[in-house]
């Protein structure tokens, strides 16, 4: 059982206040119908997570749900991505959770068009969120990520020495020297985890190839710069322990989807990652200047042209030892769509696949349909 309320106040500083409680008794599960619900109050009140200003977490379970759990963060994220106020936990006797959010009004957005939308429609094209139900869509990918992984014992593999750097590594049945496929998980660079993706595995385990599912730092802890150099470094991993690992590093894959895209992207374009011999990428963001007209693109820093031009692979070169693929969803908004569009077009790309499904469903293609065919083709080559 859970609700939530909006209390508006008067206070010096004009805050309005959303007060939502869960009785779950599972904390990462509890954690995910508060926050829920208070993003449905801010969304009621017109606001978003970029309004909040402070929250207070009352449980009698202070401990399960501190911010220093990576799963208790991963959750936090799910909802808020790298938006974080000033959190307080506070504990109490009463059972369940309990989390008082303050936040701004929502002030008038200017009168300015971007690629012709207008801040508003903008922030909804670049919203893939409002497409499905997060959190139920979310809680599924946890669910069958965890059991896909117990199902194949796998365990983390550090490339770097950093909390995230680490990786999952599927191998297909019977295989001495598998080829690699590298997929790198999305969340607007701020969010999800390699274990949610990899139920998506399956399709190319069975068609004979690794799968190596890295993590990265996240945003905004982390810059969009340091992400990709971990991306690079779970690569050049893969490669040094081909022979240790029973990988074929003279056939390594790379794919990633929506931020994962630009990651993967980005990494083709990194003059230190290994040889590459092919690419798919799905629904990626590939120029970042719309972005940074949004409230989520200035929390990244976007809002700095000479930068969005560096990180953007429409700027870049084409990698020219790559074969490349693209695809999108047949339900994606019209701003993704186009992103993808404009890589092929700058990269000399063939035209992006458009998959049945939305944003996030499209990636069941890669266990069986169009999607995977795409993908073994192209890791196939002429």
């Amino acid at each position: 059982m859970r609700n939530w309320c909006i209390a508006m106040s008067a206070s010096e500083t004009d805050l309005h206040e959303i007060v939502a409680h869960s009785a779950a008794n599972d904390p990462v599960e509890a954690l995910r119908d508060a926050l829920g619900d208070i993003l449905a109050g801010l969304i009621a009140a017109g606001c978003g997570p970029h309004h909040l200003r402070e929250m207070v977490w009352e449980t009698d379970r202070p401990d399960a749900f501190h911010l220093s759990r990576h799963a208790i963060e991963l959750a936090y994220r799910e909802t808020f991505a790298g938006f974080r106020p000033s959190i307080r936990l506070e504990p109490r006797a009463e059972p369940g959770l309990t989390i008082r959010a303050r936040h701004a009004a929502a002030q008038p957005l200017p009168d300015t068009l971007v690629e012709g939308y207008s801040l508003r429609e903008l922030g909804r094209q670049y919203s893939p969120r409002l497409q499905a139900d997060m959190k139920a869509l979310f809680r599924q990918w946890s669910r069958e990520g965890e059991a896909f992984r117990a199902r194949h014992g796998v365990a983390d593999l550090a490339y770097g020495p950093g909390r995230f750097e680490t990786l999952d590594l599927y191998r297909p049945a019977g295989s001495e020297r598998a080829p690699v496929f590298v997929f790198i998980h999305g969340g607007y660079w701020q969010a999800s985890d390699k274990v949610q993706h990899a139920q998506f595995s399956k399709g190319l385990l069975d068609a004979g190839f690794a799968v190596a599912m890295p993590n990265y730092g996240l945003a905004p802890d982390t810059p969009l710069e340091g992400s990709i150099a971990q991306s690079v470094a779970a690569l050049n991993f893969l490669v040094r322990e081909a022979d240790a690992l029973g990988l074929d590093a003279g056939s390594l894959h790379i794919s990633g989807h929506s931020a994962g895209g630009h990651l993967a992207a980005m990494v083709l374009c990194a003059s230190d990652a290994p040889p590459i011999a092919s690419a798919l990428l799905l629904s990626g963001l590939y120029d970042l200047s719309p972005l940074g007209h949004l409230p989520l693109g200035r929390l990244l820093g976007f809002d700095d042209a000479a930068r969005n031009h560096r990180l953007s692979p429409v700027a870049r070169p084409r990698p020219q030892a790559t074969r490349i693929a693209l695809a999108v969803g047949e339900g994606e908004s019209d701003a993704f769509k186009a992103q993808s569009a404009a890589l092929a077009t700058a990269w000399q790309a063939p035209a992006p696949l458009i998959c049945p499904g939305h944003h996030f469903s499209m990636l069941e293609g890669l266990n069986g349909g169009a999607l995977l065919d795409l993908a073994l083709r192209t890791a196939e080559g002429p």
